[in-house]
């Protein structure tokens, strides 16, 4: 066996020795949920972009393509472009996926992409998988369909659910708007470019007898034949037939409107930076995507989606796609098929709208993120994490559903918790960046939601910001801005070596709190009720109860110990340490005192007699 093959081996054994050193309750089977009966509540998701991750096939690393990096993609010193993961690759490490402790991948975009966009001279590369061109087709880069049936094949076959990250609201940019240069097109509003008319309220008639979104039956938008209500749009002759499906192509299904400023109706019609915005409000497009990600389900047996910028597009459009996904799941014998959207917004109320108006069955818990920042990274009040789940009667379905909604830390776009903690806490010891970082995963594995690692958090990645600044390669990076990121867990600078290292302290760390959590039903499923909280940083407490069962977590968010008498279930009396020391027994009925190391946790559960 090669020393690449001895240290996959070591991760994947990881896990499973983690689960069955796991102090487990009697009362509570560790891994009690077969595979085929998990709910999104009990999967640990792992968030992953191929470009970064592993190469697997050196030879699709240009996309099939020939030429310089603008018509390739590719260039592995630069930030911007396509670096070489591929699926290939990702199918390789499974092993070490699994061995984190992860229970599912969330896989960004593999469609088939612009390979390059950009004014001339800042051009970037399609690497993250956001500029679609062909929704039905893996992006060369990545590999192949057949490559991708292999990838899901291989992660069932180890238990491992598979999530897509899909698109509606927008494609690559093709199309153009006369009179204006590359994402220089202001928004033009449905008011004062109204279309009935060409170019504003005195402009001539077109699309005779169309009346509008609000009447959505397929006659009326027969009515909608022209695009130039708010510009004159046009396709450069090259890309005329650049998309597929090849209804895609038709400028008739897009808003064509200008840029979105992200208020207001322009969140909804505008462009999303250039992208041209798909008019989700016709019925056409409504029945093209549910067909287009329809035949994903059939063709491959993914086991969820998660949705791009969900909050740009129309409540019915999620009203009727959402159901047809489920349904297409349903079909197949898949009963787990889980969707959750992305809606950037730390809101509770904003969140959970659109679960009850659009009917999403879940959101990616921006709040969550927005409170772990507050309390560990920033070291503020740990009341901002008990506001944060008080707002889980919100959503459809109540607190009942906030169990499936998938938490997370940083993430592709923000950027990663550590560059955080970094940000807020100038000066930090190497020690200290490392306790708080560890405290959050523990956290967010071990309280209410879906918790989600992105990758290389767990081999300490910091990065130096969002977006391009967070997309390390763990792989050989030839990135010289990616070779001096700081590493938590170690004093030595990231280098150009590989990051698929288990016994990482990160990474060992995040898999401890994930078997701690595969192994206790009620930390996955238990209700959570807050248990203590303050106005600083210090203590928080929490309750997750199941089936006769408690199981109490305590952080401590400050830089000291402490000690506090927490309230619990009157009929939790009997007490066992699953992490931390625990005291054994309640002095008085329903009171438990704990005592929690500066930046760590406890994790305590009931024996009741």
């Amino acid at each position: 066996m090669t020393s690449r093959g001895i240290r996959v081996a070591a991760c994947a054994a990881l896990s499973t020795l983690l689960l069955i050193l796991t102090p487990a309750s009697p009362g509570l089977a560790q891994e009690a949920v077969s595979a085929s009966d998990r709910g999104p509540e009990d999967e640990i998701v792992y968030f992953v972009l191929p470009d970064r991750f592993e190469n697997g096939d050196t030879r699709n690393d240009r996309g099939l393509m020939r030429g310089g990096r603008l018509n390739t993609g590719f260039d592995p010193t630069s930030k911007g472009f396509f670096h070489g993961g591929d699926l290939a690759g990702l199918t390789r490490q499974l092993d070490y996926i699994e061995g984190l402790g992860a229970t599912a991948v969330w896989v960004a975009p593999i469609f088939r992409n612009k390979p390059v966009q950009g004014r001339p001279g800042d051009e970037s590369a399609g690497y993250h998988g956001y500029w679609v061109t062909d929704f039905t087709d893996v992006d060369p880069h990545f590999g192949t369909r057949a490559e991708f049936r292999a990838f899901v094949d291989a992660a069932h076959a180890r238990g491992l659910r598979v999530y897509m990250d899909i698109i509606t609201n927008h494609t690559a940019d093709v199309i153009q708007y006369r009179g204006c240069g590359y994402q220089a097109c202001p928004y033009r509003g449905l008011a004062d470019y109204p279309y009935t008319r060409r170019g504003g309220v005195n402009g001539a008639p077109i699309n005779d007898g169309f009346l509008g979104d609000d009447h959505a039956d397929a006659a009326n938008f027969a009515r909608l034949t022209n695009p130039n209500f708010a510009y004159d749009v046009y396709v450069p002759a090259a890309e005329r037939r650049i998309k597929h499906p090849d209804w895609l192509n038709d400028p008739i299904y897009y808003h064509n409107r200008g840029n979105s400023t992200f208020r207001g109706e322009s969140s909804l019609y505008g462009d999303f930076f250039g992208l041209d915005d798909l008019y989700t409000e016709h019925p056409r497009v409504i029945q093209g995507f549910i067909d287009i990600y329809g035949a994903w389900i059939d063709q491959y047996g993914v086991d969820g989606f998660r949705i791009d910028t969900a909050r740009h597009v129309n409540p019915q459009f999620w009203q009727a796609f959402a159901p047809a996904m489920i349904a297409r799941a349903r079909a197949r014998g898949n009963n787990h098929f889980h969707i959750f959207g992305e809606v950037f917004d730390p809101d509770p109320g904003h969140l959970a709208q659109h679960t009850r108006v659009d009917g999403l069955p879940a959101v990616l818990d921006f709040g969550f993120q927005s409170a772990a920042y507050e309390s560990i990274a920033k070291g503020g009040a740990t009341e901002s994490l008990d506001t944060i789940y008080r707002g889980d009667s919100l959503y459809e379905g109540g607190a009942r559903a906030a169990l499936q909604l998938p938490t997370f830390l940083g993430n592709h776009d923000m950027g990663r918790f550590a560059f955080f903690v970094l940000k807020e806490n100038p000066g930090i010891s190497d020690a200290e960046l490392f306790a708080r970082v560890r405290l959050a995963h523990a956290l967010m594995l071990l309280s209410r939601g879906a918790p989600v690692v992105y990758y290389g958090d767990e081999q300490g990645f910091t990065g130096d910001g969002g977006d391009q600044d967070a997309r390390q390669d763990m792989f050989a990076t030839q990135v010289a801005s990616y070779m001096d990121d700081r590493i938590v867990g170690s004093s030595a600078p990231s280098g150009s070596g590989r990051h698929f290292d288990c016994n990482a302290p990160l990474y060992r760390a995040i898999a401890e709190a994930a078997a701690l959590r595969r192994a206790t039903p009620a930390l996955r499923r238990g209700a959570q009720v807050s248990r203590a909280y303050g106005e600083h940083a210090g203590l928080f407490a929490f309750s997750r109860l199941l089936d006769g069962a408690e199981v109490l977590v305590a952080i401590n968010t400050s830089r000291e110990p402490v000690a506090a008498n927490v309230l619990v279930e009157a009929q939790s009396a009997h007490w066992r340490s699953l992490h931390g020391a625990c005291a054994g027994a309640s002095p008085a009925p329903a009171v438990l005192p704990v005592q929690v190391p500066a930046l760590d946790y406890i994790v305590c559960i009931s024996e009741r007699s």
